[in-house]
């Protein structure tokens, strides 16, 4: 017998592993969560969310693919309708795996296995938000920076305006309004 890729088998040959991880997959999908072994758990995880991956399809093909698999029609059923629409926005990572502890007969060490179905989280949705306000506002700047270019240009126009004004050549042309209103004051006091 060939050296099975992922490690051992699972207490069996080929045949037997496939339908071991093809009815936890059908208890895993029916009760959301099961209590295994962690070297089984480790199995299942791919197996269980290539399968979601096939139901988040929704196809014709997909559907009989995965009724290969696991031939109860309900469960399937269950699988492309209620879990593919709950972990529709998910890019992955359907499963999560728990250790819980070592068993009281044999000490094999357990772990519980469960759908994560809750939505994905506020944080990434806020990134994901951010990330398109961002890019909706990203040709703006390009044009606020234009326009306050704009305005520095003509910002330092007047400023060079007013430094002309300032210049001792056009002082004694025109008094400056400080100096008009104090002339009326000194002429009173005469």
């Amino acid at each position: 017998m060939p050296t099975p890729p992922k490690g051992p088998r699972l207490g069996g040959g080929p045949a037997h592993e496939r339908l071991m991880l093809a009815n936890l997959a059908a208890a895993l999908f029916e009760h959301k969560r099961i209590t295994t072994t962690v070297t089984k758990a480790k199995r299942l995880r791919p197996y269980a969310e290539r399968l979601v991956t096939f139901a988040k399809r929704g196809d014709l093909a997909s559907r009989r693919r995965v009724l290969s698999l696991i031939s109860n029609k309900g469960i399937v059923h269950e699988l492309f309708t209620d879990i593919a629409t709950a972990v529709e926005n998910r890019d992955g990572g359907y499963t999560r795996i728990t250790k819980i502890g070592n068993r009281k007969g044999d000490n094999a060490p357990m772990a519980v296995i469960e759908l994560v179905l809750d939505p994905v989280s506020p944080k990434q949705a806020v990134v994901a938000e951010a990330e398109k306000a961002a890019a909706k506002s990203a040709p703006a700047p390009v044009e606020e920076e234009a326009v306050s270019a704009e305005s520095a240009s003509s910002a330092s126009a007047s400023s060079a305006s007013a430094e002309s004004a300032d210049s001792p050549a056009s002082a004694p042309s025109a008094p400056s309004a400080e100096e008009a209103a104090e002339a009326p004051e000194a002429d009173e006091k005469k």
